[in-house]
């Protein structure tokens, strides 16, 4: 094998080898999030509901009416706080880009002080820095990288954020009042749904983490378990106490 032949296996091997897990998750982590959430909440209000002996069809009211107003509020609370840290990041560009206007020498000096202390020399740093803010919207792009550590033009969208956020826990939230809603008449079932829509939950967050899928799956049913397993007990107290 020659040395091109033996250099293009090794680069090869390195690329394959030094690929990385999306760490910021993406849309996943706040999808299954969601999801999670609704189901573990409305899980836990249903048991709870169904602990103080009460009728099917208020089960299945209270399964609704939680999985409305949890969906609503998420989505309602996701976007007003996507929304202000957008207005947040748009004011401090805006700060940004008016000091690239009226101090340009300045703002080019700190980026290349900046290089200069990541160990470039002070030669290039400054060759490097006069470059790049030749452009005023590219060098608006470094410095909000660089100072501000966001990319200007990869914004969170607030109303997708709030629509993805009513899905996931609409979705989550609809499979314990699921079988209610196919004809079921007890309990358990609901419960089994909901336990195998947990620990496919936490299954699928194996993907951004390092954990493998059955330990993210069994972790995630475990703590949804007995969260609707303390809510059932409680119910039961609660309906004892005041049918008492």
């Amino acid at each position: 094998m020659s040395i091109i032949e033996t250099d293009a296996v090794l680069h090869e091997s390195h690329r394959d080898n030094h690929t990385h897990r999306d760490v910021n998750g993406g849309w996943l982590r706040p999808a299954v999030f969601g999801a999670m959430d609704g189901l573990v909440s409305n899980l836990a209000l249903m048991t709870g509901v169904a602990g103080g002996s009460v009728s099917q069809q208020t089960i299945v009211i209270t399964g609704l009416a939680g999985l409305a107003a949890g969906a609503f509020s998420m989505a309602a609370g996701e976007y007003t706080s996507v929304a202000s840290q957008r207005e947040l990041v748009e004011a401090e560009l805006e700060v940004e880009r008016g000091e690239l206007r009226k101090h340009p020498k300045d703002e080019m000096a700190e980026l290349a002080a900046l290089y200069t202390s990541r160990g470039v020399d002070p030669l290039l740093a400054h060759e490097v820095a006069r470059q790049l803010s030749r452009d005023p919207e590219q060098a608006l792009e470094i410095h909000a990288r660089e100072e501000l550590g966001i990319d200007p033009g990869d914004l969170p969208s607030p109303l997708v954020a709030a629509v993805s956020s009513f899905g996931a826990f609409a979705l989550g939230a609809l499979l314990p009042v699921l079988p209610y809603l196919l004809g079921a008449t007890a309990l358990w079932p609901a419960v089994l749904l909901a336990l195998f829509g947990l620990f496919g939950c936490g299954a699928v967050v194996a993907r951004v983490t390092a954990r493998s899928w059955w330990f993210s799956g069994l972790r995630q049913l475990v703590l949804g378990g007995a969260a609707a397993a303390l809510t059932y007990g409680l119910g039961m107290l609660f309906g004892v106490a005041v049918g008492g």
